[in-house]
């Protein structure tokens, strides 16, 4: 979609204005809660263009993302019916709402982990966990651990390999996460598989409802 387009050229041109690291810590907000622009290009645009300081920012979007997702889960909480069922339905996630329900109530910490560290849209697991009332603490230390994880791995990235990075990612980053996402999920699968005992399904791929 064009809108898109243009708001992603607009996000990455923060990149050099002087206050990128505000501008990063904002779109690190937002975006945990209902911005549709992720802000890892930014983060891997600033980290190439000043690698010393690649862990700082890794530590300012980590932070600031969390705190986004304490929003979201607010907004998940106590505003789903007037602002939260708005948001998704803006960024068409409305059918992976009751999904997204489903695996935080199945799952708890382990869906945060993986939402915050992957592709997953991380504003669906917030708003979700705020609906559900998943244990704000739980919440707060997966969401550290997730976004943690993705962060300063992009800052890790840039601040060891520099330039030729940003080629590699532009290049295979949507295989890449894709497999990721595909491993760490079938990895939850298999251990929740292997605890219970039982042979059986994913009990979320078909949910259509978000009542427990």
């Amino acid at each position: 979609m064009r809108w898109l387009r243009l708001l992603y050229d607009w996000t990455m041109d923060k990149a050099a204005h002087p206050h990128a690291q505000a501008w990063l810590a904002f779109f690190c907000f937002i975006e945990a809660s209902f911005f549709p622009v992720p802000p890892h290009p930014l983060l891997g645009l600033m980290c190439l263009a000043e690698p010393k300081k690649a862990m700082r920012f890794g530590i300012i979007a980590t932070l600031a993302s969390v705190a986004g997702g304490l929003f979201g889960y607010l907004i998940g909480a106590a505003l789903y019916d007037t602002v939260g069922r708005t948001i998704l339905a803006a960024i068409g996630l409305t059918e992976r709402f009751p999904v997204a329900a489903c695996y935080l109530r199945e799952y708890d910490w382990e869906a945060i982990i993986i939402a915050g560290a992957t592709p997953v849209p991380f504003k669906l697991l917030t708003i979700t966990a705020g609906f559900v009332g998943m244990n704000l603490v739980t919440f707060t230390l997966a969401s550290l651990a997730g976004r943690g994880m993705i962060f300063f791995t992009v800052g890790v990235l840039f601040r060891v390999f520099g330039a030729p990075i940003k080629t590699f990612i532009d290049r295979y980053l949507g295989l890449v996460t894709a497999a990721f996402v595909a491993l760490v999920i079938g990895g939850v699968l298999v251990l929740a598989q292997f605890g219970s005992g039982e042979d059986k399904s994913d009990p979320c791929v078909n949910a259509t409802s978000v009542r427990a």
